[in-house]
């Protein structure tokens, strides 16, 4: 029997990555999202307590991309009043992260790189199912094309995260004005390679301010007792091959700690059935 249906129209928060050269003032658009929960990788909100503190945004400073994650995963799970979650810039967050995975298994065949790739991609899952607009900011290099000629800039981080993102917007500064120039997009409202001037009321125009402003939804993640009752049972019950995975998938996750508590709760019963003594599921 044939599977597939017709698509349905899917509300979703604005996930927007922005990435630019120095001095074009990634921080202060990023900013100017109301209450806003900004993760400041490089102290660059300092010099804008005043506009955070009107905007009602508060700062969360810091250089290791694991309290990145656990604060995400923070803004995921508790009940709050901020709409935003800006990460600016993630450039010196995921270089930090490299670091510290080269120091523990090494540099070769790029070891270091597939290690921060999953910590990364818990990062990206988490954000994804995070019910709020998500500004991410990168700092840009160049990109180069045949016999190095230059093409123009890219941003400066981990490979993945354009694909992850609705909307990828480069930013540029041409006297006190900054433009954004689309280069890639989901949303209908953001046509490709389209240029506007950015302002937070641009960006409003373009999105539903119902949707945009909204209050965040918490989630209820695995407990620790439903994490360690599914890892013992999984320890003497034999799945068949990829069905964890593509559980995972489904919840757009990459570690049981980060499953909602109700689809733990359906793979735990689940499992429970292919117990020695137990009805098979079908």
């Amino acid at each position: 029997m044939l599977r597939a249906r017709k698509p349905e129209a899917v509300v979703k928060r604005l996930k927007l990555f922005m990435f630019g050269p120095a001095g074009v003032g990634k921080t202060t658009a990023a900013i100017q999202f109301p209450n806003s929960y900004i993760i400041d990788g490089e102290r660059g909100t300092e010099n804008y307590d005043k506009l955070i503190t009107e905007s009602g945004s508060v700062v969360f400073q810091t250089t290791d991309i694991n309290e990145v994650v656990q604060e995400v995963k923070s803004l995921l799970t508790v009940k709050h009043d901020f709409r935003t979650l800006v990460i600016d810039p993630i450039t010196p967050l995921f270089n930090d992260l490299l670091d510290k995975c080269e120091a523990q298994v090494g540099a070769d065949f790029g070891r270091h790189f597939q290690a921060a790739n999953k910590t990364m991609k818990r990062l990206a899952n988490l954000i994804m199912n995070l019910d709020m607009n998500v500004i991410v900011t990168a700092h840009a290099k160049t990109e180069y094309g045949a016999n190095l000629s230059k093409l123009g800039y890219t941003f400066d981080g981990w490979k993945q995260l354009d694909y992850w993102f609705d909307l990828v917007i480069e930013l540029t500064k041409t006297k006190k004005k900054r433009a954004a120039k689309v280069v890639k997009t989901r949303i209908e409202a953001f046509p490709d390679e389209d240029i506007f001037e950015w302002s937070y009321e641009a960006i409003k125009k373009r999105c539903d301010p119902s949707i945009l402003e909204r209050a965040a939804n918490a989630v209820d993640l695995a407990t620790g007792d439903q994490v360690r009752e599914i890892k013992e049972i999984l320890s003497v019950v034999r799945l068949p091959e990829g069905l964890v995975e593509k559980w995972f998938s489904k919840a757009q996750v990459d570690t049981w700690e980060d499953m909602p508590a109700e689809a733990i709760s359906k793979c735990i019963d689940y499992v429970k059935n292919r117990l020695p003594g137990g009805v098979v599921a079908a």
